[in-house]
C-alpha cells in the first residue's frame, strides 16, 4: 500500500481543491491534513491507488508516493515514542505516522518511511493487516 504526500500552502480551499481532485473520481480516502505556518500536507491512502495517480496528476498537483505498513501499539503512554526511537535508532525517518484504529486497548498506526525494508524488519512483531474502508482484500502487511 502507498501513501500520496502533497505539499501546498496553508490557507482556505486547499485541502477541498486536492481532495475534490480525488473525490470526482469516487474514490475512498483517508486523509489526513496538516498546517505548519505558510505551508501545509495532506497524506491520502486510498481504495484505489492508481485513480489517485491519475486524479492528482490530471489536476496538476504535485505528489511523491511512500510505502506504508501497519503496526499495532498498546494504546498506553510512551508506545508512540518507543517505536520512534526504534525506527530513529537504525536511521529510518518517519514520514507518515498515523492513527486508523482504536479498539480495546491497541492502537493501529499507519506508518510510512523512508526506508521500509528496514522498517518492516524492526517492527516485524508488531504487523497487522488494515485496509482503507471499502478497499476488498487488499492488507497492509510485510513486502
Amino acid at each position: 500500500m502507498q501513501a500520496f504526500i502533497v505539499e501546498s500552502a496553508n490557507k482556505p480551499g486547499e485541502l477541498a481543491r486536492i481532495a475534490s481532485a480525488i473525490a470526482q473520481r469516487g474514490i475512498n480516502l483517508y486523509v489526513f491534513s496538516l498546517g505548519l505556518g505558510s505551508r501545509g500536507g495532506s497524506a491520502f491512502l486510498a481504495t484505489d491507488e492508481a485513480g489517485v495517480k491519475n486524479a492528482l496528476t490530471g489536476a496538476g498537483i504535485e505528489y511523491r508516493e511512500i510505502p506504508v505498513l501497519a503496526i499495532s501499539l498498546e494504546d498506553q503512554p510512551g508506545t508512540a515514542a518507543a517505536t520512534a526511537q526504534k525506527l530513529a535508532d537504525e536511521g529510518v525517518n518517519i514520514e507518515l505516522f498515523a492513527p486508523v484504529q482504536s479498539s480495546e486497548g491497541k492502537v493501529t498506526i499507519v506508518l510510512g518511511v523512508d526506508k521500509i525494508e528496514d522498517a518492516q524488519k524492526l517492527l516485524a512483531d508488531q504487523f497487522i493487516e488494515w485496509k482503507v474502508p471499502g478497499q476488498m482484500g487488499v492488507g497492509v502487511s510485510p513486502m
